[in-house]
């Protein structure tokens, strides 16, 4: 992999995943149009560098020239959706049989179409699940405040939270800008 190629997808890490890389959030996903082999190639090294940050990055889909790339905390995402709420929520969405998040993380890799998402992805995400049963109540429209998702319950705290994920976005673009790589940024101890 060259050199750009890596900064590339190392900028598209932490614009759209610092959240998640800093300990904040469970999950995100991100869209890369890069070629499978690098893409693997990098898929690799970030297992191979992040496994002890708690950190997994694994292709959820591969349409055309687009890879879907989910990053995730194992631990946070395993509690988040242990939660009763969050459980119920994907039971009703079809998980009920998944007795583990990797089998849950089948179920949904196997749902994703190019173009198209299955609304519990959300759930995925770490959104509150009164926002995605806002979303699909409304049909994505009618919302209370749209950021890193559309909310539909509490504006506020989600308001809250978006300034927290931006913080997070700032904090992981600085260390970039100070020369050192995604994973060095990513291990670099200091608090948000």
């Amino acid at each position: 992999m060259s050199g750009p190629e890596r900064r590339s997808i190392d900028n598209a890490l932490a614009f759209h995943g610092a959240p998640t890389l800093l300990g904040v959030k469970c999950a995100n996903l991100i869209s890369f149009d890069m070629n499978e082999c690098t893409m693997s190639e990098y898929l690799h090294e970030f297992a191979d560098k992040m496994s002890e940050n708690g950190l997994t990055a694994i292709q959820l889909c591969r349409c055309r020239e687009r890879t879907l790339v989910y990053v995730y905390n194992g631990k946070m995402l395993s509690a988040w959706l242990g939660m009763q709420k969050v459980r119920g929520f994907l039971d009703e969405c079809g998980y009920a049989e998944c007795k583990t998040t990797d089998e849950m993380l089948g179920v949904l890799a196997g749902r994703i179409s190019c173009g198209s998402f299955p609304h519990e992805i959300g759930a995925f995400l770490g959104y509150p699940i009164e926002d995605i049963r806002g979303f699909i109540s409304n049909s994505g429209k009618n919302c209370l405040l749209c950021g890193y998702w559309k909310v539909y319950g509490n504006a506020d705290t989600a308001r809250q939270t978006f300034d927290k994920y931006d913080r997070c976005r700032k904090v992981l673009f600085d260390r970039l800008k100070t020369g050192l790589d995604l994973f060095q940024a990513i291990s670099k101890e200091e608090n948000i």
